[in-house]
C-alpha cells in the first residue's frame, strides 16, 4: 500500500518587499512555519534605503499609506501587535505645478480644503468630483472586506457577492470605464487643464494617463491623499515600515534569510522544491509545502521554466511592459528651497518630462540639519537600457542629469552652488538592487482590462504557487501590496 505524503507545512515567501514581509508576517502570526527569502543584503525592495555619506534616500517609494485606523498597514501591525513606525501626516499630500504660469494645485489633506483648491483651479470640474467620490466610497466598502479578486473558485465568488453593497454593486457597472470617461460625462467644455493634473498624478499611481486608467481605481487613488485616508511621511526613511514588518515576523517566529536568491522551481509531490543561492554562492535546495511569490510575474518564466503554464506565459506577455524610471539622488541646502512646506512635488515639462520631487524634512533622519535630500524621479521604458553598452549609458546619464538639474533650479529657483551631493540611477540600477526583471518600478497599471476581476489571480494554476505584489488586486503603492498580502495569506489558510 503506497505510503501517503503530507504536505510540508512550511511557506516559503520570495521577495523581501513590503508585500513579502506583510505576507511573511502575518503567516507567522497564524503559526505556519514560514522562511521569507531576500537577495538582497536588506529588505524594503522598492521601498528600500541607501546612504550616501550623512544622507539616507529612499530608493522607490517616498510616502506611505494605509497608517490611518481601518488601513492595510494598521489591521497588519495591529495583528502583530506592533507598533507603527513613526509618521507625520502629508499635508499637503503633494503641489503640482503644471507649467502654465497659473498656481500650482496643492492636494489639501483636509476634504473641505480640497474642495475649495479644486473649485478654485478647476471652474466646473465638481460633477467629476462628486462622481469620483461616490466611487471611492463604493470602492472603500467593498475592499475593506478582503474579497479575493479575482475569482478562481466558488467560494471565491460567493465571497465576492457578499462584499457587495448598493454602491459597490452601483460601481460594478462601471468596470469598462476609464476615468476620461468620467471626465468626460461630467465636465462639458475644455477640460485641458484638469485633464492634464489627472493625468500626471494618475502616472504616479497607476503608471495610465486618465484615458487609460481604470476609474474605479482612479477614484480611489484620487482620494488618497485627504483625510481619513491620508499619505504619509516616515521619520528616518523609508525602511522604517520594513523594520517594523521584519520585528513582527521574528516577534511570531517566522524566518528571514537574506542574500539568498531563488533560482529556481520545482513541484515536488505535493509540495515545491526551491533551487537556492546563498549568501557565498554555495548551492542549497529548499523543500516546502507553498509558496508565495512577490515577484513581477515577468519574473515566472525564468523561475519555472518548462513548468511554466502556457496560458500565464500568454496572459503575462498580452499586458506589456511595465514602466522603468531614471531617478535623481541629490542633497542640497534647505535654504536655497522654495519655502512653501510641501515634501512632494510635480513638475510638468516637455525636457527631460514630468518629474516627481521628494524632499526630506528638517529633522526626519535623512540630511543633516540645514539640509534636504531631494529625489527626482523621471518614468522612462526599461528594456532599452539594456541594449546601450557602457559609453552610452554614461552619455545618456550625464545628458539627463544635466536636464534635471536645469528644470530643478529653473523652475524652483535653485542656485547651482546649493547642490551638495547628485548622482543619477537608471532601470539598471533598479534591476541589481531589486531583483525585478529590466528594473520594473511598479505593476502592470491599472487599465480596464486589468483591473479587480479581470487581472491576475493570487491563486496561480500551480497547485500551492501564489502570486503577491504590485502586479495584482489591489494595485500598486505600499498599502495596495500590504492588502494583497492578507488576501493572499486568508486564502491560503483556508485551503
Amino acid at each position: 500500500m503506497p505510503q501517503l505524503v503530507h504536505r510540508d507545512p512550511t511557506v516559503a515567501v520570495i521577495g523581501g518587499g513590503i508585500a513579502g514581509l506583510t505576507a511573511a508576517a502575518l503567516l507567522a502570526r497564524h503559526g505556519r512555519p514560514v522562511v521569507l527569502l531576500e537577495a538582497h543584503h536588506q529588505t524594503g525592495g522598492c521601498a528600500g534605503t541607501f546612504r550616501r555619506g550623512p544622507w539616507t534616500f529612499d530608493v522607490g517609494a517616498t510616502q506611505v499609506a494605509g497608517l490611518e485606523p481601518g488601513g492595510s498597514h494598521r489591521r497588519v501591525f495591529d495583528l502583530l501587535g506592533q507598533p507603527l513606525p513613526e509618521a507625520t501626516p502629508l499635508d499637503p499630500a503633494c503641489v503640482v505645478d503644471l507649467g502654465d504660469g497659473l498656481p500650482p494645485v496643492r492636494l489639501h489633506r483636509d476634504p473641505a480644503a480640497w474642495q475649495r483648491e479644486r473649485l478654485q483651479q478647476f471652474p466646473g470640474s465638481e460633477r467629476f468630483w462628486s462622481l469620483c467620490d461616490q466611487l471611492h466610497r463604493g470602492n472603500w466598502a467593498f475592499n475593506r472586506r478582503l474579497p479575493p479578486m479575482p475569482p478562481r473558485r466558488p467560494v471565491d465568488l460567493g465571497r465576492i457577492l457578499g462584499a457587495l453593497g448598493p454602491a459597490s454593486l452601483g460601481n460594478s457597472l462601471l468596470l469598462g470605464a476609464t476615468v476620461a470617461d468620467l471626465l468626460a460625462w461630467t465636465v462639458p467644455g475644455d477640460q485641458s487643464r484638469l485633464r492634464r493634473f489627472l493625468d500626471l498624478q494618475l502616472r504616479l499611481y497607476s503608471q495610465l494617463p486618465a484615458d487609460r486608467t481604470a476609474a474605479l481605481y482612479g477614484a480611489t487613488t484620487l482620494a488618497m491623499g485627504q483625510s481619513p485616508l491620508g499619505l504619509w511621511h516616515l521619520h528616518g526613511s523609508m525602511q522604517g515600515l520594513s523594520d517594523a514588518l521584519e520585528a513582527g515576523l521574528r516577534r511570531w517566529g517566522g524566518e528571514l534569510r537574506l542574500h539568498t536568491r531563488v533560482q529556481r522551481l520545482r513541484p515536488h509531490g505535493q509540495g515545491w522544491i526551491l533551487d537556492l543561492e546563498g549568501p557565498r554562492g554555495e548551492a542549497e535546495t529548499l523543500p516546502v509545502g507553498q509558496v508565495i511569490c512577490t515577484l513581477p510575474p515577468q519574473a515566472l518564466p525564468s523561475l519555472l521554466a518548462e513548468q511554466m503554464p502556457p496560458s500565464l506565459t500568454r496572459r503575462i506577455a498580452g499586458f506589456g511592459d511595465p514602466s522603468g524610471a531614471v531617478v535623481l539622488y541629490g542633497a542640497v541646502e534647505r535654504g536655497a528651497l522654495p519655502i512653501d512646506g510641501a515634501g512632494h512635488h510635480q513638475l510638468a515639462g516637455e525636457d527631460p518630462g514630468s518629474l516627481f520631487l521628494s524632499v526630506s524634512s528638517e529633522g526626519d533622519g535623512r540630511a543633516p540639519r540645514g539640509q534636504a535630500t531631494l529625489i527626482a524621479s523621471l518614468f522612462t521604458p526599461a528594456r532599452p537600457w539594456f541594449d546601450l553598452d557602457a559609453g552610452q549609458v554614461a552619455a545618456r546619464k550625464q545628458t539627463l542629469e544635466a536636464a534635471f538639474v536645469a528644470a530643478i533650479e529653473r523652475r524652483w529657483g535653485l542656485a547651482p552652488g546649493a547642490w551638495r551631493h547628485r548622482e543619477l540611477a537608471t532601470p539598471r540600477a533598479f534591476a541589481r538592487w531589486t531583483g525585478r526583471p529590466w528594473g520594473f518600478v511598479g505593476g502592470l497599471g491599472q487599465s480596464p482590462d486589468r483591473f479587480g476581476p479581470f487581472g491576475l489571480a493570487h491563486r496561480s494554476p500551480l497547485p500551492g504557487l501564489w502570486l503577491c505584489g504590485d502586479s495584482l488586486h489591489p494595485g500598486e503603492g505600499t498599502a495596495g501590496v500590504s492588502q494583497g498580502a492578507e488576501l493572499v495569506v486568508r486564502q491560503l489558510l483556508e485551503g
